[in-house]
């Protein structure tokens, strides 16, 4: 049986994806933080799966650029179900 995926676990796994790209980059909280206007505590959170914002998100993805690839994935995705209904 597969196990379905909550909200919770993807949130973890995002931090987990953010941190491990951050540590690739040999960065700190700190320096990504100050690459990006934002503070340390926000990265943390963030990686600990703690409610990001959106623009959070997006701002960390836009770094490492990953942007590009999400944004075109939910394109595809839009495009393939433009006809149904999520009610």
């Amino acid at each position: 049986m597969l196990q379905q995926t909550g909200i919770k676990e993807v949130k973890v796994s995002i931090g987990k994806l953010i941190r491990t790209l951050r540590e690739r980059e040999r960065l700190t909280q700190e320096q990504l933080a100050e690459q990006l206007a934002l503070s340390r505590l926000t990265i943390q959170n963030l990686e600990a799966g703690k409610n990001p914002t959106i623009d959070t998100l997006l701002k960390v993805l836009q770094y490492f650029e990953l942007l590009e690839g999400f944004g075109s994935y939910i394109a595809s995705e839009t495009a393939n179900n433009s006809q149904q209904s999520l009610y």
